[in-house]
């Protein structure tokens, strides 16, 4: 369906337009005199004794009268019913759709008109805040993974170095101790690295998006104890660099679900070209998913999100006989 933003267009209504309103008189008025009139100049007669052939003579024509009035009726009214249709099924994570509008005239079309517009700001401004909050959210996400990284890592850093000193210097028996807390700042240390490349992920700004991806793969199953195994192109599209990142981000949060919430033992990523189509598959062997779930406002709806604003598709469906697939269909040099 097309707004008329979107090449369609409506009967002009030249002034003076007719309203809704006289319109539903006059075709009413139109289906009475029409009624009168066969009364008037058809053979048909009532007797004083009403018998059974002009009873159905009567409701015959009782019948006509009304299936020509809902047929006009109809005519008139029915680009208000798909308008109603259409505005239970407006998914702001799921845009596009539109009404037709070709044939409505007067305060029908006008009404139809004013709704495709609004969903047209609607739309825009919504993609527009949500790519403002994104951007603000990676930035601060950089941030993050800058100071973990150079200070606190920094930190953790010297102190595994001040214990080994520290530990060669202390007595037999309080080095096993020293020893031990070395290793928990070490541990520390790594755990800082790991958020910081979780935050973000520097693969994907120096080697691109399939070593980064990779790299995820690899150090999900490691931290996880999940079996990942990852299916990737080698020769893929050149992509923006929000899709190269979307991707990456829908990635990231599947694999966080399949280990968080779907029970699973192992999980596949595989990242193809397909029908013109960069597509991100994340399928785990775990519990399944309600369908109503893939709607939430949680990881599942800032997926959507994502997926929505490079000009993508997800989909999350239950696999047969357990398990959930997450999908992600990038179109290569889709419009944003």
């Amino acid at each position: 369906m097309g707004s008329s933003t979107h090449g369609r267009s409506r009967v002009a209504c030249q002034p003076p337009c007719v309203s809704l309103f006289w319109r539903v008189v006059t075709i009413n008025g139109a289906v009475l005199l029409g009624a009168a009139l066969m009364l008037v100049f058809s053979p048909a007669t009532v007797s004083s004794s009403v018998v059974a052939a002009e009873v159905l003579v009567i409701a015959a024509g009782l019948l006509v009268v009304m299936g020509v009035n809902v047929f006009l009726l109809r005519r008139a009214f029915g680009p208000l019913e798909r308008l109603a249709r259409l505005m239970r099924r407006v998914d702001p994570m799921s845009p596009g759709r539109r009404i037709d509008v070709d044939g409505a005239v007067g305060e029908v079309g006008d009404l139809l008109d004013a709704f495709n517009d609004m969903l047209d700001r609607l739309e825009h401004e919504r993609r527009e805040s949500a790519q403002r909050a994104l951007a603000a959210q990676e930035r601060e996400r950089r941030r993050l993974a800058r100071e973990l990284h150079d200070e606190l890592g920094q930190t953790l850093t010297g102190v595994v170095l001040q214990l080994d000193g520290l530990g060669r210097q202390a007595p037999p028996e309080l080095r096993p101790t020293v020893a031990h807390v070395q290793e928990a700042a070490r541990q520390s240390a790594e755990d800082v690295r790991d958020i910081a490349r979780g935050l973000r992920p520097q693969a994907l700004d120096e080697f691109g998006l399939r070593s980064a991806l990779i790299t995820l793969a690899n150090g999900f199953a490691e931290r996880s104890g999940l079996q990942v195994r990852h299916e990737l192109d080698a020769d893929l599209p050149p992509l923006a660099p929000e899709q190269d990142l979307a991707i990456y981000r829908v990635a990231q949060e599947g694999l966080t679900n399949a280990a968080r919430h779907a029970e699973a033992t192992g999980v596949l990523l595989a990242l193809q070209v397909q029908n013109g189509a960069v597509v991100l598959r994340v399928s785990d062997d775990g519990r399944g998913i309600d369908p109503r779930a893939a709607h939430d406002a949680g990881g599942l709806g800032g997926m959507r999100e994502r997926a929505m604003l490079i000009g993508g598709r997800l989909a999350v469906r239950p696999l047969r006989p357990y398990g959930t697939e997450i999908v992600l269909e990038v179109p290569v040099g889709a419009d944003r």
